[in-house]
């Protein structure tokens, strides 16, 4: 048998995250990575300090990697192997280094730096993110299209789901962007502007791209033990992938979309997925996208009984 592992990005992140590994290494590890003490926030909080981006990947990516090494475990012991693996965002990161791209201090030092350069990359207010629900892919894109001007742009930044699509950039511009879509439609467009601490993934990132350059220069990346979907096309990368085509994905992915409707699209229906990080999330969307796929999510009680049962 052989199975995906993906890895969810920001969003996903509580108070109490990883309590069931309080007990391990792994968050003194997380701690020297990062310089603080990531372990008193993702276990006790407070809330506040845990949404902080820069402090919100590094615990995500922890997190995931904790629970993907008692899952590698468990999977060795069953013989099961691991085709692929992707992750969202800042999931990409957790799925590089459980593939042994980088290793856990590296992926959680280079997000703890990826969430604070992306943080300050726009001033307070610039910038913001729109889930848009139930539209077109081609009206989105063509309504941000058409929006942009030269000092102020929106673009696609999540293709969550085929209902579900996020955009992100200037505020003024993906205002536009949604009167644009209800005139096309002549309806009323339903968006949820996000909660969100600066608009990810749209060109405003260039500045957080830039300076997350040299932190990646100083990893030393290695080809993948298993292949890997890229959020920046959609494309599976095989073993034999150099480790600079990798370092070029996660800057490009800064500033580009998120791919995930594709990335899963690109999946048979008979492949079995393990959600490995906090919560559940990917599983629906994972289902919203192909309902054929089966997914168990770890971050429950029942998760690893369901792949002790396999």
């Amino acid at each position: 048998m052989k199975v995906t592992v993906v890895f969810p990005g920001q969003g996903t992140q509580y108070v109490g995250m990883g309590k069931v590994f309080s007990d391990f290494a792994y968050f003194d590890r997380a701690n020297a990575a990062t310089g603080y003490d990531l372990k008193k926030m993702m276990l006790e909080g407070p809330a506040e300090d845990l949404k902080l981006t820069e402090n919100t990947q590094p615990a995500i990516v922890a997190h995931s990697l904790m629970l993907f090494d008692k899952l590698q475990d468990l999977l060795s012991k069953k013989n099961i192997t691991i085709e692929r693996v992707l992750g969202h965002s800042v999931g990409e990161y957790a799925a590089l280094a459980s593939a042994g791209v980088m290793t856990f201090e590296e992926s959680v030092k280079a997000v703890h730096y990826r969430g604070k350069f992306m943080q300050e990359a726009v001033p307070q207010g610039k910038g913001t993110m729109y889930a848009i629900l139930k539209q077109e892919e081609a009206t989105i894109v063509d309504a941000c299209t058409a929006a942009s001007t030269e000092d102020e742009k929106v673009s696609p930044a999540n293709f969550n789901e085929p209902s579900q699509i996020v955009i992100s950039g200037d505020k003024y511009a993906c205002e536009r962007a949604i009167r644009l879509m209800e005139e096309k439609t002549g309806a009323r467009v339903k968006a949820i502007e996000l909660q969100v601490s600066a608009p990810f993934h749209c060109a405003l990132m260039k500045p957080a791209e830039q300076k997350l350059k040299p932190v990646l220069d100083g990893i030393k990346f290695q080809s993948p033990k298993f292949n890997y979907i890229a959020n920046v096309d959609a494309k599976e990368y095989g073993t034999d992938t150099a480790p600079e085509t990798i370092k070029e994905n996660l800057l490009l992915q800064v500033c580009g979309s998120v791919l995930w409707t594709q990335s899963i699209q690109k999946l048979s229906d008979d492949t079995l997925i393990i959600e490995c990080g906090p919560g559940k999330v990917l599983a629906g969307l994972i289902k919203k996208i192909n309902p054929n796929l089966k997914v168990i999510s770890l971050d429950n009680e029942t998760g690893f009984s369901e792949v002790e049962a396999l």
